[in-house]
């Protein structure tokens, strides 16, 4: 347990922890001259780089890959980087900070899966989680079934399937779960595919798919995967018409139905790389905090749950400028 007061987190560009000798900024857009970055999805990485940045050496690749800079890991004294478990990459860090030790989450999970560990949460002072799915009716169903459902559907869908996920983490899930089934060829996008290349590099695993050319035709044994966004484009559309192609869309938003119509998908799957609302509440309780911070997602509900379960928890809220404001 901490003596005196506790540091200091805040929300403005990125998250602020103070430490002893100034701020250190988690994930901002644009970072000051020393900054953290927990994992390379886009709503989390830099528009230009810090001149130091403290993040795995795979984070540092797939950043500099996604934004076409030069970018390499650094480390710092007072911060202690752990897998998150979220995607190939990604790290949380237990932070050395003025008063106390705070636990930065970025995007988490605690599941095993693929070629991802789960996030093995430490005990802290101060407690920054995302919230996500911070709400009861995110739980999940176990992980092994939907893995199981995904390659049961790719074997039982008569002629060619198009599946929708992020380009950095479920797109490469995706890949491995149509290796299991009996589709006999696996196409994915540029974007993919060049994110692929670190990823194998860095974990040794074989994801098989080749570059998907736009003058080719889809076979019925055939599986594409592409990037989430481009569901909705025109030559997409027109080219799962004229395929007559199966579409399924993969997210942790799939446990609401809705996520089905608004996509326009055949079908949908709840693989996450995120906590469910059970984990995060499990998380909570194994880290042990005097203070937690949520944000992202659902952060002020999952912060009344806990404030209700016992907790001294707030929802960060961008730009603030005081704890006052809270």
């Amino acid at each position: 347990m901490s003596e005196g007061r506790l540091p200091r987190v805040r929300y403005r560009d990125g998250i602020e922890i103070e430490r002893a000798d100034g701020w250190l900024v988690a994930d901002a857009d644009t970072p000051p001259a020393t900054g953290l970055l927990s994992h390379a999805h886009g709503d989390h990485l830099f528009s230009e780089p810090p001149n130091q940045l403290i993040c795995s050496e795979l984070t540092a690749a797939l950043a500099a890959r996604r934004t076409d800079t030069d970018v390499t890991a650094a480390h710092h004294p007072a911060v202690d980087l752990r897998p998150a478990g979220h995607i190939a990459g990604s790290r949380a860090a237990l932070i050395e900070a003025d008063g106390g030790t705070v636990l930065y989450t970025g995007d988490v999970s605690t599941r095993d899966r693929f070629y991802l560990d789960g996030f093995e949460p430490p005990s802290a002072d101060v407690l920054v989680v995302e919230s996500t799915y911070g709400t009861p009716e995110y739980v999940f169903p176990p992980q092994w079934a939907v893995e199981q459902d995904i390659v049961d559907w790719l074997d039982d869908v008569d002629g060619p399937v198009v599946l929708f996920g992020y380009a950095l983490g479920r797109a490469q899930k995706l890949q491995l779960l149509v290796k299991r089934s009996r589709r006999n060829r696996l196409f994915v996008s540029d974007a993919i595919a060049a994110l692929n290349e670190p990823i194998a590099a860095a974990t040794g695993v074989t994801f098989g798919a080749e570059r998907w050319d736009h003058d080719r035709a889809l076979a019925d044994e055939d599986a594409l995967v592409l990037p989430t966004q481009l569901n909705g484009f025109a030559w997409v559309e027109s080219l799962i018409e004229s395929a007559g192609a199966a579409t399924a869309g993969v997210s942790g938003w799939a446990v609401d139905e809705s996520f089905r119509y608004q996509g326009g998908y055949d079908a949908t799957f709840p693989l996450s790389d995120h906590c469910d609302f059970e984990e995060l509440c499990r998380l909570v309780e194994a880290v042990d905090p005097e203070q937690v911070y949520t944000h992202h997602g659902f952060a002020d509900a999952f912060a009344r749950h806990l404030t209700a379960k016992g907790y001294d928890a707030t929802a960060l809220r961008a730009n603030q400028t005081s704890l006052s404001e809270f």
